[in-house]
């Protein structure tokens, strides 16, 4: 199949799926409305599609005509808890819910995808499995169709996401790291509470939680190697009950992020270490609460990327393939990547001045132009059947 020319064909379509998605916006884990517009897209199809008693999200599997391997192809379905201020005519009818990271634009470019390759499904080299799921912008969504097994038998898998880094209708498919990790923590400062005209019978805890905030710093600025990338920011303070008392506990909240396993480890390591011993200088204690949330993205097999590269290329021209800045923002297809070593990533360019789609996702003026749907879809699909064709004979 011609899949540029079939993606365009169905571009009116794979709009108003857009549409509707938009309009019906959902938070995290609540995708039930989503959920059910998908599922049931699918199966008007004729697509297998299996859904969940206790989970939003689905799958829908293609088998195609012929032995082969498994490949999977992900969108994500959830929206974030901001107001529309976009301008567009199909707003969401959802208060205080919006797709502002575009996951309507993925499912939409992906139903698109289904509905090609199913009707290609006797020329396919093996199965695909699409994953629409649920709750990515909570850190956790993807873990529960991996962790229940509805995953195992995936060889090779491929997330897409629009980003306003890259042109509009670009591709961007990159070697090595490409999104950050995204890593939490919270440290909670004790000391001893006195009043403030007497600071020598007490053991400040704002004293000691700034000391500790400075200290961080040289976790990046002197402690990591500097051609590593890495952020620790403590983005949250609690201390303090009145303005002549000095406080027994300050409570500090963070975030670190970094493009590779080593400086994530790096940075961990080292906020125990420094916490535990600039509380200890100042006479206090800490705990330290560390969650390793999210490993970084990072498109390492580079013979998967070389077959999403050649099926951009195939489809649209040398010219369609982009390079852009790696995001230190995070991304929860990250865990599924850990779990399925032969995975990439991708960026969809949708950065547009003409139509005024300049605004970062996250934002409440963030918008596409809908003309990128297309590419997406047809980018998904021809990944698929060339990825299968390329590995044809190999075990189901």
């Amino acid at each position: 199949m011609d899949f540029a020319q079939r993606a365009a064909q169905l571009s009116e379509a794979i709009i108003s799926h857009r549409h509707w998605l938009h309009q019906h916006a959902e938070l995290s884990l609540q995708e039930h409305e989503t959920t059910a517009y998908l599922a049931g897209q699918l199966r008007e199809l004729g697509i297998p599609v299996q859904t969940f008693e206790d989970y939003p999200g689905c799958i829908a599997t293609i088998q195609g005509g012929k032995p082969g391997k498994t490949v999977m192809l992900r969108a994500d379905i959830d929206a974030l808890p901001i107001q529309e201020n976009s301008g567009v005519d199909f707003q969401s009818q959802n208060p205080g819910v919006m797709h502002a990271c575009g996951h309507d634009c993925h499912a939409s470019m992906l139903l698109g995808a289904a509905q090609m390759l199913w009707e290609s499904r006797e020329e396919l080299n093996g199965t695909v499995k699409l994953l629409f799921q649920s709750g990515e912008e909570v850190f956790i969504g993807s873990h529960y169709y991996w962790d229940q097994g509805h995953l195992s038998d995936v060889d090779a898998a491929m997330g897409l996401h629009v980003w306003a880094t890259a042109p509009s209708g670009s591709l961007c498919v990159q070697d090595g790291p490409l999104m950050a990790s995204c890593d939490n923590f919270k440290i909670t400062v004790h000391g001893v509470s006195c009043h403030g005209s007497t600071p020598n019978i007490g053991k400040d805890a704002i004293v000691a939680a700034s000391a500790i905030i400075m200290a961080l710093q040289t976790v990046v600025s002197r402690i990591s190697d500097p051609r590593d990338m890495l952020v620790v920011t403590v983005g949250k303070i609690q201390a303090g009950t009145q303005f002549n008392i000095i406080t027994d506990t300050a409570v500090l909240e963070g975030t670190v992020r970094a493009h590779g396993p080593e400086a994530r480890q790096l940075a961990a390591d080292n906020i125990r270490r420094i916490v535990e011993t600039t509380a200890a200088a100042m006479g206090c204690t800490a705990d330290l609460e560390y969650n390793f949330l999210e490993p970084p993205v990072r498109n390492d097999d580079i013979a998967l990327n070389e077959i999403a590269r050649g099926a951009a290329r195939k489809l649209f021209g040398p010219e369609v393939l982009a390079t852009t800045t790696p995001a230190t923002g995070s991304e929860d297809f990250s865990y599924l990547m850990e779990k399925i070593p032969s995975s990439l990533f991708v960026f969809l360019g949708c950065y547009d001045e003409e139509t005024d789609s300049v605004h970062p996702v996250h934002n409440e003026k963030f918008k596409i132009n809908e003309d990128i749907l297309q590419v997406g879809a047809a980018h998904y699909a021809q990944f698929a059947a060339d990825y299968l064709a390329k590995n044809a004979g190999g075990a189901q």
